[in-house]
């Protein structure tokens, strides 16, 4: 195939708070008149900014753009709730522990956490926006509790570290009762996700990289030996190009049928008060995964990294069009609204500042989208609920592909199999829906 047309770009009608409270966006860059490069990166999240330092890191004399149809930190990186986790995450599990080589996995995990690191350092990103604290899974069951243990003992027999924390520690670390027991581990990332993808693009404009915003793709095809993006107001020319969309990557017809788009929801409360602080307590920033993994998520941040707040995230909907309706933004506000209160009752009634959908993307399987789809283009998407490790990790393979390169990075994307086909619409889309509403419903008060 030689001609790849869009039938949608990313759209949101929700705020990306993330960069709302860090100041929002700076002068943006859209692409206008025609351009030739070496490498065009589709897609300016933790896939696409992470191959574009790969690619300077293996040829500093690249011409490389960068085309996103948002700005900087809008779109789903920064949406998520920024764990950049070393450890199996698998969400379709019980407890987290995956089914295939963890060893191996956890190895790519901590070289993107430590790519992410680097960066921070070389393009003097604010060490805030990506603190190397660890997270807990928190507890306020008995199954709760049990999946805890049972993963605790999945990590020990990797010979990975990991510590239990009672009703009196977790009270000590978040100011809340509702857990009856946590289980801390160190290595996870916790980023303000927009505020390090913003700090990743100054980083490459200022070595060089074009960074055009507000620049949709609306097709690329191929002419002679080489690629032709158009965009609403701009053409690229480039002998390589890599499709660091997510699950936009099946709005141009690749891996069509085979891509569940999901999208989860999350709210903010405002900047704490000093009474609201006071009746809080706890500790000033802290991280929690549900034990669960349909429960809850709760993060608390300080000044450092726009303000003290507490986000909470619940709920999932599957959408095949790629847009979260008012409905279930609507919903799930509601139903962040009553988690927050069981946990800070002190704090109950506290009016969130802001309700944000992020879209994810993810195949049956379990796998990516990372391969060569044909010459000389590239895709890294299909994150599996995973951005922030996982899409650093595929825009890196990407890139190393681009150039020839190869490591344990490209050999991992390499063997993985395709995405399985999904069951035919819109039966799958209701039952599979009916079925997260039903895991919600069993997550209960985690």
């Amino acid at each position: 195939m030689e001609n790849y047309r869009a039938q949608r770009t990313p759209l949101f009608d929700t705020p990306a708070a993330w960069a709302e409270i860090i100041g929002g966006y700076g002068t943006s860059e859209p692409l206008e008149g025609t351009t030739t490069t070496d490498v065009a990166i589709i897609g300016a999240g933790f896939a696409g900014l992470s191959a574009a330092r790969r690619l300077t890191q293996l040829d500093p004399t690249l011409r490389i753009i960068v085309l996103d149809a948002l700005r900087v930190g809008e779109g789903s990186a920064g949406r998520n709730s920024g764990f950049m986790i070393d450890l199996p995450h698998d969400l379709a599990s019980d407890d987290y522990a995956g089914a295939g080589d963890d060893r191996a996995l956890i190895a790519l995990n901590r070289q993107a956490i430590a790519f992410a690191r680097d960066a921070v350092a070389e393009y003097q990103i604010n060490p805030a926006y990506a603190d190397p604290d660890g997270k807990v899974n928190g507890a306020a069951t008995a199954s709760g509790d049990a999946h805890n243990r049972s993963y605790a003992a999945h990590l020990a027999s990797l010979g990975e570290e990991a510590e239990m924390l009672d009703a009196q520690a977790m009270q000590a670390l978040t100011g809340s009762e509702h857990y009856r027991s946590g289980l801390y581990t160190p290595g996870t990332l916790m980023l303000q996700p927009a505020g390090y993808v913003q700090g990743l693009a100054a980083g490459l404009r200022r070595a060089g990289l074009r960074i055009a915003e507000l620049s949709p793709v609306k097709s690329f095809r191929k002419t002679g030996k080489d690629w032709q993006i158009t965009t609403a107001a701009g053409q690229v020319t480039a002998s390589r190009i890599i499709l660091a969309a997510n699950g936009h990557l099946e709005s141009f017809g690749i891996a069509k049928g085979r891509l569940i788009q999901l999208f989860l929801f999350a709210s903010m409360t405002p900047d704490l008060s000093s009474d609201a602080l006071n009746a809080l307590g706890g500790a000033p920033r802290w991280g929690i995964t549900p034990s669960d993994p349909m429960g809850t998520t709760m993060r608390r941040i300080d000044t450092a990294q726009g303000g003290n707040r507490i986000v909470t995230r619940t709920c999932a909907t599957i959408r095949p069009d790629m847009q979260a309706t008012p409905r279930a933004i609507a919903r799930a506000a509601a139903v962040h609204r009553t988690k927050f209160d069981e946990r800070f009752p002190a704090l109950k009634g506290l009016r969130m500042e802001y309700t944000w959908a992020g879209h994810l993307c993810l195949s049956l399987n379990g796998v990516s989208v990372t391969r060569e789809i044909e010459s000389g283009v590239f895709s890294a998407c299909v994150q599996n609920g995973l951005g922030t490790a996982r899409g650093t990790l595929t825009g890196i393979a990407a890139a190393e592909m681009a150039m020839g390169a190869t490591s344990d990075i490209t050999a991992h994307f390499a063997q993985e199999a395709a995405p399985k086909p999904l069951p035919p619409r819109p039966f799958a889309t209701w039952g599979a829906n009916a079925y997260l509403r039903w895991k919600e419903h069993r997550a209960g008060a985690e």
